[in-house]
């Protein structure tokens, strides 16, 4: 994907100064003065929300990674026995077979 990107954006390496001052005029032009710092604004705050999604997207991720890394290891943890005197105690059954 990476190479993909190289590839669409090669063009932009060769824009010079003018070409760029061309392209801010005509957006001036179709936009006006006004309607670009109200633009601007709006474009920052998308490109804000992209940044904070994909950071919770990657969060995400990174904690569901840590727990399937932690699983394996809580399964071996050993049992511990309880300590004499609390183990549990088997009541004789009151049965007429058993006494006789």
């Amino acid at each position: 994907m990476y190479f993909q990107l190289e590839q669409s954006m090669a063009f932009v390496q060769n824009w010079g100064a003018p070409q760029i001052l061309l392209i801010l005029f005509i957006v001036l032009l179709l936009f006006g003065a006004k309607k670009l710092p109200e633009l601007a604004r709006g474009m920052g705050k998308a490109l804000r929300e992209f940044k904070s999604a994909t950071k919770d997207i990657e969060d995400d991720i990174r904690t569901a990674f840590e727990e399937d890394e932690q699983k394996p290891a809580a399964n071996k943890k050993p049992v511990a026995a309880k300590p004499r005197g609390q183990e549990e105690k088997k009541e004789p059954a009151n049965d007429a077979s058993s006494s006789a």
